[in-house]
């Protein structure tokens, strides 16, 4: 959806899954090359690196944006490289905190219609047009999550994570929401509802995040956890 003259208005390039056709199958070039730039790009960075990722509409002044930067200048000058989706709003503060301290920063830029541009903070950007192919980078590449407060995207990156953890596709690491506030209601939920009234998860799931607010607190907790 775009806005013109105030209007929302229909932008057809916005829906690139619903245009696939018989035929279509040169995309998988595209989705191909996405992949093989992601990898050789992401491999060449010799640091483990942290996922950080949150609201694309929290400015400067917003209190999660400060923490999202203090806690990349924090993570960045510990060793750290610091990756995020590469846009405005969190992804801008973890990128700009990083560069704060002259470290590794990462920006996976995704390519849409609206809302999202990358941010000039990253000094490792890559741009990416299909949303799968960047969270395979994001979890790939990444030694720990940071989820700060979201929307959407932020529940989609956040949950798979969590699913790949439960389902040891991947090997655990740590998971941190930010945010004690934001998420309880969540986590509150899913302990009543997905715990106790109808048992679709089991206790030790819940052991796979951690809720923290502090940037000290997380960036110690990184540094404890994912070891250089």
């Amino acid at each position: 959806m775009v806005v013109r003259n105030g209007n929302k208005v229909e932008d057809a390039q916005q829906y690139w899954l619903d245009t696939f056709n018989v035929g279509d199958s040169w995309r998988l070039f595209r989705i191909m090359a996405e992949f093989v730039e992601g990898f050789d790009s992401l491999a060449a960075v010799k640091r483990p690196a942290v996922s950080i990722f949150g609201s694309a509409r929290f400015d400067e002044n917003h209190e999660y944006y400060k923490v999202a930067r203090a806690v990349g200048k924090g993570l960045s000058e510990a060793g750290y490289a610091i990756m995020t989706g590469g846009g405005p709003g969190i992804m801008e503060a973890g990128n700009r905190g990083a560069a704060d301290a002259d470290g590794i920063s990462i920006g996976l830029n995704i390519d849409l219609p609206f809302e999202q541009e990358g941010n000039p903070y990253a000094n490792l950007p890559l741009k990416f047009k299909y949303f799968f192919v960047r969270k395979v980078m994001l979890v790939k590449y990444a030694m720990a999550f940071i989820a700060m407060p979201g929307g959407f995207g932020t529940l989609d990156e956040l949950f798979e994570a969590i699913t790949l953890i439960q389902t040891r596709r991947i090997k655990s690491f740590p998971i941190v929401m930010v945010g004690t506030s934001y998420w309880s209601g969540l986590i509150d939920w899913v302990r009543e509802q997905m715990l106790q009234s109808h048992p679709t998860i089991e206790e030790d799931d819940l052991h796979i995040f951690q809720i923290l607010d502090d940037p000290d607190e997380i960036i110690r907790y990184i540094k404890r956890t994912v070891i250089i």
